[in-house]
Protein backbone atom coordinates (compact mmCIF):
# COMPACT_ATOMS: atom_id res chain seq x y z
CA UNK A 1 0.00 0.00 0.00
CA UNK A 2 1.37 3.50 -0.83
CA UNK A 3 3.01 5.39 2.04
CA UNK A 4 0.65 8.36 1.73
CA UNK A 5 -2.26 6.01 2.53
CA UNK A 6 -0.51 4.39 5.49
CA UNK A 7 0.80 7.64 7.00
CA UNK A 8 -2.47 8.79 8.63
CA UNK A 9 -2.69 5.47 10.48
CA UNK A 10 0.91 5.28 11.69
CA UNK A 11 1.25 8.64 13.42
CA UNK A 12 -0.15 7.37 16.73
CA UNK A 13 1.03 4.59 19.03
CA UNK A 14 1.40 1.21 17.36
CA UNK A 15 -1.47 -1.22 17.86
CA UNK A 16 -1.18 -4.96 17.53
CA UNK A 17 -4.10 -6.06 15.34
CA UNK A 18 -4.03 -9.53 16.89
CA UNK A 19 -4.47 -8.09 20.39
CA UNK A 20 -7.34 -5.94 19.19
CA UNK A 21 -9.03 -8.97 17.64
CA UNK A 22 -8.51 -11.08 20.76
CA UNK A 23 -10.04 -8.39 22.97
CA UNK A 24 -13.07 -8.03 20.71
CA UNK A 25 -13.58 -11.80 20.65
CA UNK A 26 -13.35 -11.83 24.44
CA UNK A 27 -15.90 -9.02 24.49
CA UNK A 28 -18.18 -11.24 22.42
CA UNK A 29 -17.64 -14.24 24.72
CA UNK A 30 -18.09 -12.29 27.96
CA UNK A 31 -21.06 -10.39 26.51
CA UNK A 32 -22.60 -13.76 25.71
CA UNK A 33 -22.06 -14.81 29.33
CA UNK A 34 -23.76 -11.62 30.52
CA UNK A 35 -26.72 -12.45 28.25
CA UNK A 36 -26.81 -16.02 29.62
CA UNK A 37 -26.93 -14.69 33.18
CA UNK A 38 -29.70 -12.31 32.18
CA UNK A 39 -31.77 -15.00 30.45
CA UNK A 40 -31.29 -17.39 33.36
CA UNK A 41 -32.24 -15.00 36.16
CA UNK A 42 -34.91 -12.83 34.58
CA UNK A 43 -38.44 -13.94 33.64
CA UNK A 44 -39.07 -14.58 29.98
CA UNK A 45 -40.87 -11.82 28.08
CA UNK A 46 -41.38 -10.51 24.58
CA UNK A 47 -38.34 -8.23 24.68
CA UNK A 48 -35.94 -10.65 26.39
CA UNK A 49 -34.30 -11.99 23.20
CA UNK A 50 -33.72 -8.52 21.74
CA UNK A 51 -32.37 -7.24 25.04
CA UNK A 52 -29.95 -10.19 25.29
CA UNK A 53 -28.54 -9.40 21.84
CA UNK A 54 -28.16 -5.77 22.91
CA UNK A 55 -26.08 -6.83 25.92
CA UNK A 56 -23.70 -8.84 23.72
CA UNK A 57 -23.28 -6.06 21.18
CA UNK A 58 -22.84 -3.50 23.95
CA UNK A 59 -19.96 -5.47 25.47
CA UNK A 60 -18.17 -5.63 22.10
CA UNK A 61 -18.72 -1.94 21.37
CA UNK A 62 -17.49 -0.82 24.79
CA UNK A 63 -14.39 -2.99 24.34
CA UNK A 64 -13.79 -1.18 21.04
CA UNK A 65 -14.34 2.26 22.59
CA UNK A 66 -12.01 1.49 25.50
CA UNK A 67 -9.22 0.55 23.09
CA UNK A 68 -9.81 3.67 21.01
CA UNK A 69 -9.56 5.89 24.08
CA UNK A 70 -6.56 4.18 25.67
CA UNK A 71 -4.78 6.66 27.97
CA UNK A 72 -5.71 9.71 25.88
CA UNK A 73 -7.89 12.01 28.01
CA UNK A 74 -8.63 14.37 25.11
CA UNK A 75 -9.85 11.45 23.02
CA UNK A 76 -12.06 10.32 25.89
CA UNK A 77 -13.79 13.71 26.06
CA UNK A 78 -14.14 13.76 22.28
CA UNK A 79 -15.85 10.37 22.29
CA UNK A 80 -18.17 11.44 25.09
CA UNK A 81 -19.24 14.40 23.00
CA UNK A 82 -19.67 12.29 19.87
CA UNK A 83 -21.67 9.57 21.63
CA UNK A 84 -23.88 12.11 23.43
CA UNK A 85 -25.85 12.60 20.21
CA UNK A 86 -27.18 9.04 20.54
CA UNK A 87 -30.64 8.88 22.10
CA UNK A 88 -32.22 5.69 23.45
CA UNK A 89 -35.99 6.15 23.24
CA UNK A 90 -36.93 2.64 24.37
CA UNK A 91 -38.03 2.54 27.99
CA UNK A 92 -36.21 -0.12 30.02
CA UNK A 93 -39.01 -2.23 31.47
CA UNK A 94 -37.35 -2.90 34.83
CA UNK A 95 -34.65 -1.34 37.00
CA UNK A 96 -32.82 -4.68 37.07
CA UNK A 97 -32.53 -4.50 33.29
CA UNK A 98 -30.72 -1.18 33.72
CA UNK A 99 -28.27 -2.94 36.04
CA UNK A 100 -27.58 -5.50 33.29
CA UNK A 101 -26.87 -2.70 30.82
CA UNK A 102 -24.26 -1.31 33.23
CA UNK A 103 -22.99 -4.87 33.72
CA UNK A 104 -22.37 -5.27 29.98
CA UNK A 105 -20.66 -1.86 29.83
CA UNK A 106 -18.27 -2.69 32.69
CA UNK A 107 -17.44 -6.10 31.21
CA UNK A 108 -16.65 -4.48 27.87
CA UNK A 109 -14.46 -1.86 29.56
CA UNK A 110 -12.55 -4.53 31.47
CA UNK A 111 -11.84 -6.51 28.30
CA UNK A 112 -10.85 -3.41 26.32
CA UNK A 113 -8.52 -2.31 29.11
CA UNK A 114 -6.73 -5.70 29.14
CA UNK A 115 -8.23 -6.79 32.47
CA UNK A 116 -10.14 -9.94 31.49
CA UNK A 117 -9.92 -11.40 34.99
CA UNK A 118 -11.96 -8.46 36.28
CA UNK A 119 -14.66 -9.43 33.78
CA UNK A 120 -14.44 -13.10 34.74
CA UNK A 121 -14.70 -12.38 38.46
CA UNK A 122 -17.50 -9.86 37.92
CA UNK A 123 -19.55 -12.25 35.81
CA UNK A 124 -19.19 -14.98 38.44
CA UNK A 125 -20.14 -12.74 41.38
CA UNK A 126 -23.02 -11.04 39.58
CA UNK A 127 -24.37 -14.39 38.38
CA UNK A 128 -24.26 -15.73 41.94
CA UNK A 129 -25.95 -12.62 43.37
CA UNK A 130 -28.63 -12.55 40.66
CA UNK A 131 -29.37 -16.24 41.18
CA UNK A 132 -29.63 -15.93 44.97
CA UNK A 133 -31.85 -12.84 44.79
CA UNK A 134 -33.97 -13.99 41.87
CA UNK A 135 -37.60 -13.10 42.46
CA UNK A 136 -39.87 -16.08 42.22
CA UNK A 137 -43.31 -15.41 40.73
CA UNK A 138 -45.97 -15.41 43.38
CA UNK A 139 -49.28 -17.17 43.11
CA UNK A 140 -51.58 -15.59 40.56
CA UNK A 141 -55.30 -15.64 40.38
CA UNK A 142 -56.64 -17.82 37.61
CA UNK A 143 -59.75 -15.66 37.45
CA UNK A 144 -57.82 -12.70 36.01
CA UNK A 145 -56.55 -12.26 32.47
CA UNK A 146 -53.57 -10.03 31.79
CA UNK A 147 -53.09 -7.87 28.71
CA UNK A 148 -50.83 -5.17 27.32
CA UNK A 149 -52.89 -2.23 26.14
CA UNK A 150 -51.21 0.11 23.60
CA UNK A 151 -52.98 3.43 23.05
CA UNK A 152 -52.00 6.33 20.80
CA UNK A 153 -53.31 9.70 21.97
CA UNK A 154 -53.19 13.09 20.33
CA UNK A 155 -50.79 15.56 21.89
CA UNK A 156 -52.36 17.58 24.69
CA UNK A 157 -54.32 14.70 26.26
CA UNK A 158 -53.33 13.38 29.67
CA UNK A 159 -53.31 9.57 29.47
CA UNK A 160 -54.06 8.99 33.15
CA UNK A 161 -57.07 11.28 33.36
CA UNK A 162 -58.45 10.26 29.97
CA UNK A 163 -58.05 6.49 30.28
CA UNK A 164 -58.50 6.15 34.04
CA UNK A 165 -62.33 6.06 34.12
CA UNK A 166 -62.44 3.38 31.41
CA UNK A 167 -59.89 1.25 33.28
CA UNK A 168 -61.88 1.61 36.49
CA UNK A 169 -65.05 0.50 34.70
CA UNK A 170 -63.67 -2.63 33.02
CA UNK A 171 -60.35 -3.61 34.67
CA UNK A 172 -59.30 -4.81 38.09
CA UNK A 173 -55.68 -3.68 37.93
CA UNK A 174 -53.46 -1.48 35.75
CA UNK A 175 -49.80 -0.46 35.61
CA UNK A 176 -48.00 1.96 33.29
CA UNK A 177 -45.34 0.14 31.26
CA UNK A 178 -44.04 2.73 28.79
CA UNK A 179 -44.68 6.23 27.50
CA UNK A 180 -43.22 7.72 24.31
CA UNK A 181 -43.92 10.28 21.61
CA UNK A 182 -44.89 9.30 18.05
CA UNK A 183 -45.44 10.90 14.66
CA UNK A 184 -42.67 13.45 15.19
CA UNK A 185 -44.01 14.50 18.56
CA UNK A 186 -47.64 15.05 17.53
CA UNK A 187 -48.92 11.97 19.37
CA UNK A 188 -48.23 9.98 22.52
CA UNK A 189 -47.90 6.19 22.67
CA UNK A 190 -48.74 4.80 26.10
CA UNK A 191 -48.69 1.15 27.17
CA UNK A 192 -50.46 -0.27 30.24
CA UNK A 193 -50.49 -3.75 31.72
CA UNK A 194 -54.08 -4.39 32.68
CA UNK A 195 -55.88 -7.22 34.47
CA UNK A 196 -59.39 -8.08 33.33
CA UNK A 197 -61.92 -10.53 34.72
CA UNK A 198 -63.23 -11.94 31.42
CA UNK A 199 -62.65 -11.87 27.68
CA UNK A 200 -65.85 -9.87 27.36
CA UNK A 201 -64.29 -7.19 29.56
CA UNK A 202 -61.36 -7.03 27.13
CA UNK A 203 -63.70 -6.30 24.24
CA UNK A 204 -65.56 -3.72 26.29
CA UNK A 205 -62.30 -2.06 27.31
CA UNK A 206 -61.13 -1.69 23.69
CA UNK A 207 -64.50 -0.26 22.65
CA UNK A 208 -64.55 2.12 25.60
CA UNK A 209 -61.03 3.41 24.96
CA UNK A 210 -61.69 3.74 21.23
CA UNK A 211 -64.67 6.02 21.92
CA UNK A 212 -62.53 8.49 23.89
CA UNK A 213 -61.89 11.78 22.14
CA UNK A 214 -58.24 12.05 21.07
CA UNK A 215 -57.56 8.30 20.85
CA UNK A 216 -56.01 7.47 17.46
CA UNK A 217 -55.23 3.78 17.82
CA UNK A 218 -55.90 0.94 20.30
CA UNK A 219 -54.20 -2.46 20.52
CA UNK A 220 -54.77 -5.13 23.19
CA UNK A 221 -52.48 -8.16 23.48
CA UNK A 222 -52.66 -11.09 25.92
CA UNK A 223 -49.57 -11.70 28.11
CA UNK A 224 -48.39 -14.30 30.59
CA UNK A 225 -49.58 -13.32 34.11
CA UNK A 226 -46.36 -14.68 35.65
CA UNK A 227 -44.18 -12.27 33.62
CA UNK A 228 -45.11 -8.68 34.46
Amino acid sequence: MPDFLLAPFTTGPSVDPLQVLVRLVLGLVFGGLVAVVYRSTRPAAAGTRSFSVTLVLLSILIAMVTQVIGDNIARAFSLVGALSIVRFRTVVRDTQDTAYVIFAVVVGMAVGASNPWVAVAGIGVVALAATLMRTKPGPTSTSELYYLLHVRLGLGHDAQSVLGPVFDAHGTERRLVSLATARQGTSIDVTYRVALATDEAASALVKGVNRIDGVQNVELRRVDPENP
